[in-house]
């Protein structure tokens, strides 16, 4: 939001009370309280506005701010769910301020002027930004209400990433971000997935600790400042040091949440009915034969929408005019080697014979008058799910339970976008503040049922929208995007987006929701597909088995399901990290490399784990540019090397892609390439990148405990590689040649 007209004006209407001077500086019970006044130092008498804020550590290298106008609201907040472990911060007065201090990030405050400077290690990080003297931390009277604000001064090549799942340019500057929970698309401004988090490429990131609508100026109302503002007499925000962007993703998702562990299994290949196709049992299982006959490891088969009868989402019940027998159709596809997951939303349509009873009980939105609060948009007469009622919560889970009863393994969270602000909550929470955050408590809600019904890393949902700490709850899709080249572009900056926003999993409907993909957008949208972290055939209003497209269709989505299996060893170790590190597993070249200045617009490419660097093709005759960080890469699927540091161009056909392998990097690479569930000890190849100094990778099984540690080193042209663990019929490949590994683990010399 823009409160002022250029460097010199406010916008009509629009009166600023800055953060001038602080009056008091008191240290008590391990925070430190600010007085401020906006107005300087041989000025007294002047009244309010004033600001009071409290300076405190909610955990190591993150220094937390807490600015009020009036305390005294009465609106019942939804709070994120933060871990919140209090560090006492160290402290060093100094003539006219204070230095406050949390691990190794530090504040250093100024009583007149006012400002507020951060430091990692020593280097400045950034500070509010000032103006005619004022330190721009700011309450704002407006014609719309009371709006709280902060600036925050940008460096000079200084670049914003994440925010959340956004369609628009990977990199933030410039750009006016309102945190809005929409259905959109995937081709505008709107997002389903609104994180009040960013990190920039100077080594830090900003939390904005509110639910509320958000709303940020990244280098557009002031060209050097970024600033965020949110309506009410409050803000909230965290400066969270790291020194690198991955450590910043560390210490974020510390507070926030890390992403559950997924089951292996969701990492093969899932095939969906679609949409609005029209489908039975012996539809369902033509897709699955043909899938079998065409030599396709599946590994998941999802119900879309229809699998429950129309005007009557949810009843959670299957379409008995469609599915005479459900259980025993879901008992036949799981004796195939099967995971079921069906579409769920958290709506409840008129028509649905759940609705009077959730009516009945008081457990969807009301409208001020007591009403239920309904709509034709999407169902007719539909209701929506109160999940601040405990009685609601149970209700919900109890109807998903009947379904993990008939073998559905896992549900597809649709929507929880389109929640109103015209409601009453059971709880009395204030509907402006729950329309973001509504996603958390939907997702939580089935994903807590999963883990007590399956247990702990066995739960996953495929979950659309999300905001702050919906990480804790994988995985997350894309949205309904195009079948097009640019729709694949969009999709894939949104993820890496959406990843530097602490999510560690994502997905995207390959070859596009809407419409149907000519053969070539298909097949290249499938190597991509399955070389994300999870891989999902669907679309609207057509099937999207690959044998309706061509037969190479067959041919690419063959190769690529297998090569996903085979590298099992290596991307589950990578999930497992995610899971305890925070740091996603499909990560921007700039959370790798981000000292290097070219890769910090880089978003047509990613890196999957830290060794393998992945560049889809988004042309039909193969055409592709990509750049390569210094060093020596090997092409995986080639053997092909190429010295890095430059922009490569190369021609791909349909079964290839760039998928560069790392130097000093090393790769598991199993032995089954129809599963991906199975022993990964047995068998493992290790794929090592160029050794020009020290490489080392650990290797976990596919319950995400460690079996193996691998180290290759190179010493004057020398190269050992030394193993530490259990393994079965090991062998290691460097450059083209092939080692075998003795049954005792000794060192391998190259």
């Amino acid at each position: 939001m823009k409160f002022t007209r250029g460097y010199w004006l406010n916008k009509p209407g629009v009166q600023n009370f800055d953060c001038v001077q602080i009056r008091e500086i008191r240290a008590e019970d391990g925070h430190i309280y600010l007085y401020s006044v906006p107005y300087p130092q041989d000025e007294r008498g002047m009244g309010g506005p004033v600001l009071e804020m409290i300076i405190s550590s909610p955990g190591p290298d993150i220094i937390r701010t807490e600015a009020w106008h009036f305390m005294g609201s009465a609106k019942k907040v939804p709070e994120f769910e933060l871990d919140i472990r209090e560090t006492p911060l160290q402290t060093e007065e100094f003539e006219g301020g204070i230095t406050v201090k949390s691990g190794d990030t530090s504040l250093v405050i100024t009583r007149s002027p006012a400002s507020f400077t951060y430091y990692y290690k020593g280097k400045k990080l950034t500070n509010v930004g000032d103006k005619f003297g004022h330190s721009m931390i700011s309450y704002m009277q407006t014609p719309e209400g009371p709006f709280m604000r902060a600036q925050l001064d940008l460096d000079i090549g200084e670049k914003i990433y994440g925010l959340g799942e956004r369609f628009t340019p990977f990199v933030k500057n410039g750009q006016v971000v309102d945190l809005w929970q929409e259905d959109g698309g995937t081709c505008s401004e709107i997002s389903y997935k609104n994180i009040p988090f960013y990190l920039t490429n100077r080594g830090y990131g900003v939390f904005v600790n509110s639910s509320g609508p958000v709303s940020y100026e990244l280098c557009s109302e002031v060209v050097t400042r970024a600033q965020f503002s949110l309506p009410g007499e409050k803000l909230d925000f965290m400066i969270i040091g790291g020194g690198d962007p991955k450590t910043v993703l560390h210490n974020y998702t510390a507070l926030t949440g890390r992403p559950a562990l997924p089951p292996a299994w969701t990492f093969g290949l899932w095939l969906s009915t679609s949409f609005t196709t029209n489908y039975d049992e012996d539809t369902v299982n033509e897709f699955v034969s043909g899938m079998e006959s065409r030599d396709i490891p599946l590994r998941v088969f999802h119900f879309d929408c229809y699998w429950m009868a129309e005007n009557e989402w949810c009843n959670f019940t299957f379409d008995p005019k469609m599915f005479r027998d459900a259980p025993g159709m879901l008992k036949r596809l799981k004796e195939r080697g099967l995971k079921i997951c069906v579409w769920i939303n958290s709506y409840i349509g008129q028509k649905s014979p759940l609705f009077k009873e959730a009516m009945e009980h008081g457990y969807l939105l009301k409208r001020p008058n007591g009403d239920v609060w309904q709509w034709d948009l999407w169902q007719a007469g539909m209701g929506i799910v109160d999940f601040t009622n405990p009685g609601a919560w149970r209700w919900y889970q109890d109807k998903l339970r009947n379904l993990l009863d008939m073998g559905v393994d896992c549900f597809k969270t649709d929507f929880g976008e389109r929640i109103p602000t015209d409601c009453v909550y059971y709880d009395g929470s204030d509907p402006e503040l729950m329309h973001n955050y509504y996603t958390y408590l939907y997702n939580k809600c089935v994903f807590e049922l999963l883990e007590e019904y399956k247990g702990k890393n066995e739960a996953c949902l495929f979950a659309r929208s999300a905001t702050a700490g919906g990480q804790k709850f994988p995985v997350h899709w894309g949205g309904d995007c195009s079948s097009n080249y640019l729709s694949m572009s969009e999709s894939l900056r949104a993820g890496l987006s959406l990843t530097c926003s602490g999510f560690g999993f994502w997905s995207h409907d390959i070859s596009g929701f809407e419409g149907t993909a000519p053969a070539d957008v298909y097949k290249r949208w499938a190597a991509f597909g399955l070389l994300s972290t999870h891989s999902r055939l669907h679309g609207s209003g057509s099937y999207r088995v690959p044998w309706l497209f061509d037969e190479e269709s067959v041919d690419v989505v063959r190769k690529f399901t297998k090569l996903k299996c085979a590298l099992m060893p290596y991307l589950y170790t990578k999930a497992a990290e995610a899971h305890g590190t925070g740091v996603p597993m499909m990560r921007a070249l700039v959370l790798e490399f981000p000292q290097d200045i070219a890769c910090g617009e880089l978003d047509r490419q990613y890196m999957l784990g830290e060794s393998l660097m992945v560049a889809p093709v988004f042309t039909k005759s193969g055409d592709v540019d990509y750049y390569l960080p210094e060093g020596s890469w090997t092409n995986l699927l080639t053997g092909e090397s190429v010295q890095g540091g430059k922009w490569v161009h190369e021609v791909h056909d349909f079964k290839s892609l760039p998928l560069m392998v790392r130097e000093n990097s090393i790769v598991p690479i199993g032995s089954n390439c129809d599963d991906v569930e199975y022993d990964y000890s047995k068998g493992l190849r290790l794929y090592l990148g160029k050794i020009t100094g020290e490489a080392r990778c650990d290797v976990c099984d596919m319950y995400g405990e460690k079996f193996l540690t691998v180290t290759a080193r190179n010493e004057g042209g020398r190269i050992t590689v030394h193993f530490e663990g259990k393994a079965e019929e090991l062998k290691v490949l460097y450059e083209g040649k092939e080692f075998t590994v003795s049954s005792d683990l000794s060192d391998v010399v190259i």
